[in-house]
């Protein structure tokens, strides 16, 4: 699956979780997309990004969203003792991204 793909499936999972519900005609569409190649994406009113430096591939910021969880005291003593250049919840929140990713089907 491509990168594009992904993000077009992770941005309709987002948006079904966050919205009262897509309307079908928006639903369809986003799947009509999803299945189309790159090459018949019409991107004509995109403008054309020519300077690149810096990119990194594959690289994109999911939405946060704000929530309160409670976590085991120990789990979070953990993340804070160990800081390894990131904050400990950014750490937390990779640690779950991973398991995911692991047990995604």
């Amino acid at each position: 699956m491509k990168l594009a793909e992904k993000r077009a499936i992770f941005r309709a999972r987002r948006r079904r979780e966050s919205a009262a519900g897509l309307s079908p005609e928006l639903e369809a569409q986003i799947k009509a997309l999803v299945a189309m190649p790159d090459e018949e994406i019409d991107t004509v009113d995109i403008p054309e990004r020519t300077d690149w430096t810096g990119a990194q591939r594959g690289m994109f910021r999911p939405v946060k969203q704000q929530l309160t969880l409670r976590l085991d005291a120990d789990l979070i003593a953990w993340f804070r003792k160990h800081p390894q250049g990131r904050g400990y919840q950014s750490r937390i929140n990779q640690a779950l991204r991973e398991y995911v990713d692991r047990h995604e089907d």
